[in-house]
């Protein structure tokens, strides 16, 4: 390997970083992960830190699964790629679509497509969702709606729905026939609404409002993060979901769940769909279905939507829609690993404790900090901090206060995210209580740090 110097100087020059601004990245010196074990990480200047990101939401079982890594060596030597197109299959795929339906019996969800990551899989949602209608003779359905500040990964169907202008200026004009409502969050929306139930209610009356201006018999389906992830940690009122769920199913409108970060255990419950106790009619997955360790995903479909396309006999359901690597046998294999291992560790449990305890020392912080505006959490390992130069007026900190806070934080031995405002926490679900206490004292030391260098009202 190359000295740490090369490393630095060229990191920027010869490939652009996702998410980043090109000169920002080549007058700015990295972070070089060059080793991660357990819930940790190590820089290339053999400096340690607790991961509070867990990779990129993905990383649920930590970096040392090796039940895991056997399997994708395993599979690396016994066939490290065939298609799944048409006639061919493997026999890691096919048993990986069982054990999913199992996993997924109490979503409702009986068939799987599978995908390279999370932004294919809510292509494929959107896609498939399309031609159910058609194949049901409603050629008509082609819109979507979605909420404002949801995310729904990076392809052109998906940063058509995207809620976030930063995902959709710069590359419109997108997919048409794309709108959105407001989302159910309450420190910052249009009613201007603290009540968490009644502003899912005012959110739900939006919904209905859309649909009637549109025309339900033009919409194909309504997409929605259970908890709104890279948005800020949204968590709704638990209203909200079943109620979109009934007017979804009122007017004949397809509920995608886009669960890329909220299934398999982020939530405290196996799916976030389950938390709010809804069937959806499908459902984006990816991130922890291999705990990172290989790009896969899977959009999974109920049993009704699947007999639609499994009963056409007009031929309007053969999907010409896929993926070279749609069912990769690597992937099935580190899936199938990483499946049975999450269920063992029954991580679902660990991420609701943890989850507690993080969020109840988030609200600790925030009666210390004035540079906290707003703590949002409590429905498992996915909690946020929006920080704020004014706390009455809830006026937005500049984003270099959260890369600073990023910066101090780290120094401090743990790796946050900042996402504007916000600071993203969303560590592995086998965090332990000495981890979580980790991240408190640091994200404390490094407010107080970086207060000093702030103007807060």
């Amino acid at each position: 390997m190359k000295n740490s110097n090369f490393l630095k100087e060229n990191n920027a020059k010869h490939f652009w970083h996702p998410m980043a601004h090109p000169a920002e990245s080549l007058n700015n010196q990295p972070t070089i992960i060059t080793g991660a074990h357990g819930v940790r990480l190590v820089d290339i200047d053999g400096h340690e830190t607790v991961d509070a990101v867990g990779g990129l939401w993905n990383v649920n079982l930590g970096f040392s699964c090796e039940p895991i890594k056997a399997a994708i060596a395993q599979q690396l030597d016994r066939m490290p790629y065939y298609s799944t197109f048409r006639g061919t299959t493997n026999d890691a795929v096919i048993e990986l679509s069982y054990q999913l339906r199992e996993f997924f019996a109490d979503d409702g969800l009986e068939r799987a497509f599978f995908t390279s990551g999370g932004s294919d899989s809510v292509e494929t949602a959107l896609r498939l969702t399309r031609q159910y209608h058609k194949v049901r003779g409603e050629s008509g359905r082609t819109k979507f709606i979605g909420l404002q500040k949801g995310y729904h990964g990076t392809h052109f169907g998906g940063a058509s729905v995207n809620g976030n202008a930063n995902f959709r200026t710069q590359y419109e004009p997108l997919l048409s026939g794309c709108y959105h409502i407001p989302a159910p969050y309450t420190y910052r929306n249009p009613f201007n609404e603290s009540d968490p139930e009644k502003l899912a209610q005012l959110c739900l009356q939006s919904l209905e409002s859309e649909i009637q201006m549109q025309g339900a018999s033009t919409i194909a389906a309504f997409i929605m993060e259970p908890v709104l992830g890279a948005g800020g940690v949204i968590p709704p009122h638990h209203s909200f979901m079943p109620g979109v769920r009934e007017i979804c199913t009122r007017h004949g409108i397809l509920l995608i769940a886009d669960e890329v970060i909220t299934a398999f255990g982020r939530t405290g419950d196996w799916s976030g769909s389950r938390h709010w106790g809804v069937k959806p009619d499908m459902m984006a997955t990816a991130k922890a279905i291999t705990n990172g360790y290989f790009p896969f995903g899977a959009v999974m479909m109920s049993g009704a939507v699947a007999e639609v396309f499994e009963t056409d006999k007009s031929g309007a359901a053969s999907i010409g829609h896929g993926y070279t690597y749609s069912g990769h046998p690597v992937g099935a294999a580190a899936a199938l690993a990483c499946l049975e291992e999450t269920q063992r560790l029954q991580v679902q449990k660990n991420a609701a404790a943890r989850g507690q305890q993080l969020y109840k020392g988030l609200l600790e912080l925030k009666q210390k900090h004035r540079l906290i505006g707003d703590v949002r959490g409590g429905h498992g390992l996915m909690c946020a901090i929006e920080l704020v130069s004014d706390l009455e007026n809830k006026t937005p900190a500049d984003k270099q206060v959260g890369l600073d806070l990023l910066d101090a934080t780290y120094r401090e031995g743990v790796m946050i995210r900042a996402s504007g405002p916000n600071v993203i926490l969303s560590p592995a679900l086998v965090l332990t209580e000495e981890d979580t206490d980790q991240i408190l004292t640091a994200l404390d030391a490094g407010l107080s740090e970086i207060t000093s260098m702030s103007v807060v009202s």
